[in-house]
């Protein structure tokens, strides 16, 4: 029998030569005539319209392909095919529902596929319909997402790839924001010196234009071009005019919102502590960018704020077993000890965690916001490797009093584990892509959570009802509260907000009271767009919240969010998009990824997911990361695992693919991406 060294060798070698090979290129009969993205921007929710015209122009039908992406964070609530005047329109269902009807079309030998796939900060929807010869389609695809503020900005992201030069290629973006425009700016891969004259801003008061026409010579000529045409994203960035502390509300229809960025009120010094996993599987790459990161945090540090360093592997080691005060002299201390960070040993998160939090409440401060950031990429696999026991560990030992992060570092992380950990414990969980801006990606989030404003922040609205959450532990500068809800009398001349805060040890209270708009008063774009944002908040809250709910309560908010999904047609990780195609009832399935399920592994370039996602044989969609070692290692391993699923690890007597171990000898169980060194 071939021994495994020498077909990991073989393997390498098909992926190499695979790797250099370049994608398929387009079909040249086939024709994008007109591409156009059309983006509405109504006081921070956007709907993103995308309309492709193509046209068959040989004399015998074929396929035809529509592939886009959009953000994340976005849902998809329309998808429409236009074939020789007669309209295909997606329709949303309870996805239960909609994967029998799948697997009714499977079962009769049609061609159905799942449309699903992650990607970093980009999802892509892709499908395909068989137009007659000589015949044109038009495929529409609408989505919708509250656009939310970072480090002072909104941004709204734009992808372009029609895969072919277009010749008449249009992106209209038109912002109107209430209080005013404070500043707005273009920037992305295709805002490049080559593209400058097709670019256009056009600003008023309360409204912006952003318009991107570029000729079809330019889409092949620019940076991010080439013969397919355009590649890559338009990112509008902009923030609003803030003149009332108290924020904004706006009342209409029957709903309000309330957006709440105060900035009136003096930073609160801060606690921090970081818990810094540097178990075997951080070696290499991960380990240098954290290194790299810490040192710039530290040195972002305010002299008033207090910190503590942690680091652990089977063994947890302090920097100092107290907080202390972030003197020139200190931070030169613990960035020495950060330099010696080195990967080692096995991974108590528990232990880690809990020696966080207690040297947090043995140096309780007034005045003062504590925080506590998690760093790790891997699972439990020393001291308490129960996960509930841990979270149950943390969640007594924290009490609600101060909120603790959790960033999970590579592909391969526990995500539902760490996810739950921080929303039980008032904070959120992050994924830091194992690219080469990881250290980038770490001191991007704190930089969000760098200079605390307020501290339980409580909102009440008289006459509310149905509001999205309204209690926020932290509220840093630069973010921003965002609370939607239905008035229960929709006949009531006034509406009144009140915010009760405490800002740095004294109690704060903003008030507002604003006039419920006549009917006739608000614009027809209004009339639509509250109730949709509400629903959309209400909807992600609820997603985000069932991890820690159980039983009826689970269950009853679960049905909420379904109710709310089917009513505005959203496709939610609770519903699916049937799409039916002209050719004999074909179907195919438009599903929500989750965020906390197995992210993407990095392809290599020139192919597609589904060259090594077995369950997804019918539909490929790509990925933007470029490959590493780690990344083909992970596809080697991938295709050897089935040849040799019956060896055993020698330490664990698990399969020895799936349960690989590092160099260092640590059990990184089902880690497709370390090589057992002993079996090599």
């Amino acid at each position: 029998m071939m021994d495994r060294a020498a077909l990991r060798l073989i393997l390498l070698g098909v992926f190499l030569i695979s790797a250099s090979s370049q994608p398929v290129k387009r079909k040249q009969n086939v024709d994008i005539y007109s591409f156009y993205i059309n983006s509405t921007v109504t006081s921070r929710y956007a709907t993103t319209v995308i309309t492709s015209r193509v046209a068959n122009t040989v004399n015998e039908s074929q396929e035809i392909q529509f592939e886009v992406k959009i953000p994340k964070n976005a849902f998809i609530s329309k998808f429409r095919m236009t074939i020789e005047g007669k309209i295909y329109d997606g329709v949303v269902k309870e996805k239960q529902e909609a994967q029998q009807q799948y697997s009714r079309a499977v079962s009769r030998g049609e061609s159905a596929g799942l449309i699903k796939s992650v990607g970093r900060t980009l999802e892509d929807f892709k499908t395909s319909v068989t137009v007659a010869a000589l015949s044109k389609v038009t495929f529409e695809l609408t989505y919708e997402e509250l656009l939310k503020r970072r480090l002072g900005k909104y941004e709204l992201l734009i992808n372009a790839q029609p895969m072919q030069p277009v010749a008449d290629f249009k992106i209209d973006v038109h912002i109107q924001e209430k209080p005013g425009i404070s500043f707005l700016e273009v920037k992305g891969d295709l805002s490049t010196d080559d593209l400058a004259n097709a670019i256009k801003t056009t600003r008023a008061d309360k409204d912006a234009w952003v318009t991107f026409y570029p000729t079809r010579d330019q889409q092949t000529k620019c940076k991010s071009c080439g013969e397919n045409g355009l590649n890559g994203d338009l990112l509008i960035t902009y923030d609003v005019e803030r003149p009332n502390h108290q924020g904004e509300v706006m009342v209409s229809n029957g709903y309000f919102v309330h957006y709440f960025a105060p900035s009136d009120v003096p930073r609160i010094p801060k606690n921090v502590v970081f818990i810094i996993d540097q178990s075997g599987s951080m070696y290499g790459r991960k380990i240098h960018q954290t290194r790299l990161a810490l040192l710039k945090i530290l040195s972002d540090l305010d002299e008033d704020d207090h910190f503590g360093l942690i680091t652990f592997d089977s063994e947890v080691k302090t920097w100092k077993n107290e907080l202390l005060k972030a003197t020139k002299d200190n931070l030169e201390t613990a960035k020495a000890f950060v330099k010696e960070i080195r990967d080692r040993g096995a991974t108590d998160i528990n232990a880690a965690v809990l020696a966080g939090v207690d040297m947090i409440n043995r140096h309780p401060r007034e005045g003062t916001a504590s925080i506590l950031i998690l760093l790790t990429d891997g699972d439990p696999t020393s001291g308490e490797t129960n996960k509930e026991r841990i979270m149950a560990n943390v969640k007594e030992a924290i009490g609600l009093k101060f909120p603790l992060y959790c960033l999970g570092f590579g592909y391969d992380v526990n995500f539902d584990f760490l996810t739950k950990m921080s929303l039980e414990n008032g904070g959120v969980a992050r994924r830091i892509y194992e690219d080469s801006d990881a250290d980038l990606q770490l001191q991007g989030f704190y930089d969000e959570v760098a200079v605390p404003l307020l501290t339980d922040i409580q909102l009440t609205y008289t006459g509310g009802t149905n509001l999205t959450k309204t209690s926020f532990s932290l509220y840093f500068n630069g973010s921003e509260i965002v609370v939607s809800g239905q008035i229960t009398d929709n006949s009531v001349e006034s509406f009144t907000t009140e915010v009760i805060a405490v800002s740095k040890g004294s109690n704060v209270t903003y008030h507002e009271t604003v006039m419920a708009k006549d009917p006739s008063d608000v614009p027809p774009e209004d009339e639509d767009f509250m109730p949709r944002l509400w629903a959309y908040l209400t909807v992600k809250q609820i997603l985000e919240r069932q991890v820690l709910l159980k039983g009826q309560e689970k269950e009853d908010e679960k049905k909420e969010a379904l109710k709310l999904s089917l009513k505005y047609q959203f496709v939610t990780s609770l519903t699916s998009m049937v799409v039916t195609k002209p050719q004999e009832d074909e179907v195919e399935v438009a599903d929500k990824p989750e965020e906390g399920g197995e992210a993407p592994r990095p392809p290599v370039p020139g192919y597609s997911q589904h060259h090594f996602s077995p369950s997804q044989p019918g539909l490929a969609y790509g990925h933007s990361s470029e490959p590493d070692l780690h990344d083909l290692r992970f596809m080697i391993e991938w295709s050897a695992r089935s040849a040799h699923a019956a060896q055993t690890c020698s330490t664990c007597s698990r399969d020895q693919l799936s349960n690989a171990h590092n160099p260092t000898g640590e059990c990184r169980g089902c880690s497709p991406y370390y090589v057992n060194s002993k079996s090599s």
